[in-house]
């Protein structure tokens, strides 16, 4: 049965109804992590906007994407903004990017009263990330989040919290004796033939992986322990994702 010539022009002509993407805004875009961070989830195009909060007026060139300058004080002070999608990062700035000693990045105590604030301003979807090197970290963060009120911020009413607690590969220990040092020396010339699955994570799968659990996550608070960022880095980031939020 072939169709009417004018329906199928009249079909055609429809256009399809918009979908609203969610709006997303980013706190410490800093650090190997949050450049990547802000450059995979700006590139996959889901997000209608992004908002970065900064200390002080700066220029970006990524498309979609604009600057939120803070005022002075808590997080919980600020007047409220509009998102949907919060990404929450500790990496401190580098301070040789000018770009990056102008943006804005909480310490952990600020973790709680940032939560309020981003739930004030409308964000449903929340994912707090750790820096891929724990060792840059004070010891609050290194306990994975432990001395922080997680219980507080998971109680603020948003349909999915991620927690991301990202590993690396134990520094080697230090050594005393002229021999053990001499050997671990030695030793060292084969470092450069280490397989990938024994290198530390890279900020690049630890970005991935966030991006890919923010588009799958259901609702609910999901916790991915460092064990599962360090296989998710091995190149199954997906698969490690799908069964984590499954």
């Amino acid at each position: 049965m072939r169709q009417d010539p004018l329906q199928v022009l009249h079909a055609a002509s429809r256009q399809a109804p918009s979908v609203a993407r969610p709006r997303l805004v980013i706190a410490g875009a800093t650090g190997a992590l949050g450049n990547e961070a802000l450059r995979r989830l700006v590139g996959a195009g889901r997000y209608e906007s992004t908002q970065v909060l900064a200390r002080e007026p700066i220029t970006t060139g990524l498309r979609g994407v604009r600057v939120t300058v803070v005022p002075p004080g808590e997080p919980d002070t600020w007047p409220a903004s509009a998102a949907d999608v919060a990404v929450v990062m500790f990496d401190p700035p580098r301070l040789f990017y000018d770009r990056e000693r102008a943006l804005w990045t909480p310490v952990p105590a600020q973790l709680l009263p940032l939560a309020r604030w981003l739930r004030a301003s409308g964000v449903r979807t929340l994912a707090v990330v750790l820096p891929h090197a724990p060792g840059r970290l004070p010891d609050a963060l290194k306990r994975g989040l432990a001395s922080l009120d997680e219980q507080a911020v998971a109680g603020l009413g948003f349909e999915r919290l991620l927690l991301l607690r990202s590993a690396q590969r134990p520094a080697d220990p230090a050594h005393a004796s002229a021999p053990a040092r001499l050997a671990h020396w030695m030793l060292s010339i084969f470092k450069y033939m280490v397989p990938s699955s024994e290198q530390p994570v890279r900020a690049s799968k630890v970005a991935e992986l966030l991006s890919v659990s923010l588009r799958m996550a259901p609702p609910g608070i999901h916790v991915a322990a460092p064990e599962l960022v360090w296989e998710a880095a091995q190149g199954r980031v997906h698969d490690v994702a799908r069964q984590w939020l499954a």
